[in-house]
């Protein structure tokens, strides 16, 4: 997906059976788990800090993550934290964004590539895209349609993103010489 633009230091989940933890194992990559259950969100986004700061990464990319980040959390990370959702943060935020936009009749609805900041799906935008929904007669029509462009635009911004970042680095190293 990133090959020669970015590498994935650890692939985490707060649910041990993630298939995500499955997946990067095979590729070699490093994967942690910590349960949730009993804490309360500060309390779990510490213990995740503490397993972070182990690791030199400049983002942190979230997929799947169905968890809301604490204050603590996004401050630590500011600016390095990236979220994909499907919906036009400016007209739909957090959960069922593919049944809202069916149960709205919208002809098209937008996935969204953002910075997480303290609010839910309210960062910076970094780049959006269109799903057509016309002729989409059931949520799971929708969903589907949704998540097969979600996961293209999100590998593309992605190294769009990590790809100018490594040209500019890149120029920086330059200039020193």
């Amino acid at each position: 997906m990133l090959k020669g633009i970015a590498e994935p230091v650890l692939v985490f989940s707060d649910k041990k059976d993630a298939p995500g933890l499955k997946k990067a194992g095979k590729y070699g990559i490093k994967t942690a788990s910590l349960s949730a259950k009993g804490k309360n969100r500060e309390e779990f986004d510490k213990e995740v800090i503490n397993l972070l700061s182990e690791y030199d990464f400049d983002y942190i990319i979230l997929a799947g993550y169905m968890r809301i980040l604490s204050d603590i959390f996004v401050k630590k990370f500011s600016g390095k934290i990236i979220n994909i959702h499907p919906a036009d943060t400016k007209l739909h935020q957090g959960l069922h964004a593919y049944k809202w936009a069916f149960e709205n009749k919208l002809p098209e609805t937008k996935i969204t590539v953002h910075y997480v900041n303290e609010g839910v799906d309210t960062g910076k935008i970094i780049a959006q895209t269109t799903v057509d929904l016309r002729g989409a007669n059931t949520p799971k029509e929708v969903e589907k349609r949704g998540l097969t462009t979600e996961h293209e635009f999100y590998s593309q911004t992605l190294k769009e993103l990590l790809g100018t970042r490594k040209k500019e680095q890149v120029n920086d190293i330059n200039k020193l010489k």
